[in-house]
């Protein structure tokens, strides 16, 4: 196996963030977090899963899009883009599946979202193994695992003094020809599962359980506060503003902005003349499910949900997303008992 020991991953590292924006696991008042780093002083190696995913570097919570200058001489717009390319670092498994189905939207197909475009060109990402499966976590249950391969550039693995390196695409030897690597005998372990698994429903059998009841008990505890949405390393949902910089006699300045947004928002679905079709906090829960379950993957290809736990411990009214597929994996089995 290729090997690369501690105190060479911290010199590539050092390098990296002189000539890269390196996003690293970083410890924020307390909190854990891909931030950007400036040396591997500021990296946590040892930790669980960052309380965010690491979506924010290619799907930005809020960004502008376009500066648009209007003045007596004409229009002009501007694309506001980082000129820097980009590694992350630390990746855990789960956030890489989650940017494969943020791909299956914004670039799989057209039209392809240019801004997310380049800012998946312009990243290298670089996973880190996770040892065992962490509170709330169910990859496995959802075709992940805590040292899957999919979507990352490279994969290190805690073993001995240092790290397994696997090299899996083109970006990945591209940084990986700049390690003090050395092979080495043998192979890392493999992480640990949990033995309890969690049902998956297929998506054809979702659109039976449409209207059950069940959807208001779990839809009348949200309190909307959209917190499994932002910590999602799945959810997609953006609104798009124009706002006015200012208007004077230097002319107009308008920045088109790209903002998160999310369909437990009570407004998410207002139309004009103030018809809201899901009005009711059930109708809300109900599709966030059928999203991730039925109709992302029908649409699309890959399941809405890579399985990281992340929204059954951010969840203040302890809504658990195991607990609603175990509820309709039960429907399915009694109605084809019936």
């Amino acid at each position: 196996m290729r090997f690369i020991r501690d105190d060479h991953l911290r010199a590539w590292l050092d390098r990296l963030a002189g000539e890269y924006d390196l996003v690293a696991p970083r410890d924020v008042d307390g909190h854990l977090l891909y931030r950007p780093v400036e040396s591997s002083q500021n990296i946590v190696f040892d930790y669980e899963r960052p309380e965010l995913s690491a979506k924010d570097f290619l799907f930005p919570p809020s960004e502008t899009l376009l500066r648009i200058t209007r003045q007596a001489d004409g229009v002009t717009m501007e694309e506001v883009l980082p000129q820097r390319q980009q590694v992350i670092f630390g990746l855990r498994p789960c956030d890489a599946r989650g940017l494969l189905a943020i791909d299956a939207l914004f670039i799989a197909r057209e039209p392809v979202d240019t801004i997310y475009a380049y800012h998946r060109q312009r990243t290298t990402l670089v996973g880190l193994a996770c040892p065992r499966m962490w509170e709330g976590c169910f990859c496995t249950s959802i075709g992940g695992a805590p040292d899957g391969t999919e979507g990352l550039d490279l994969l290190l693995t805690r073993h001995d003094d240092g790290y397994a390196v696997q090299v899996l695409s083109d970006k990945g030897a591209a940084l990986a020809a700049q390690m003090a690597l050395e092979e080495r005998a043998g192979e890392p372990p493999p992480s640990e599962r949990n033995a309890a698994s969690v049902p998956l429903p297929p998506p054809a059998d979702w659109p039976a359980w449409f209207n059950d009841p069940m959807w208001s008990r779990h839809g009348e505890r949200c309190i909307s506060c959209r917190a499994c949405t932002y910590v999602c390393p799945t959810c997609r949902c953006f609104d798009v503003t124009d706002e006015v910089i200012h208007a004077d006699t230097r002319g107009t300045l308008i920045e088109r902005v790209r903002t998160w947004d999310a369909c437990t928002s009570p407004n998410y679905r207002r139309i004009a003349g103030g018809h809201n079709p899901r009005a009711k906090k059930p109708d809300r829960i109900r599709n966030r499910f059928f999203c991730k379950f039925h109709y992302y993957p029908t649409d699309f290809g890959p399941t809405g949900c890579v399985g990281c736990g992340r929204c059954i411990l951010v969840c203040p009214v302890n809504i658990d997303i195991t607990e609603v597929l175990r509820d309709v994996a039960a429907h399915v089995e009694g109605r084809s008992s019936q």
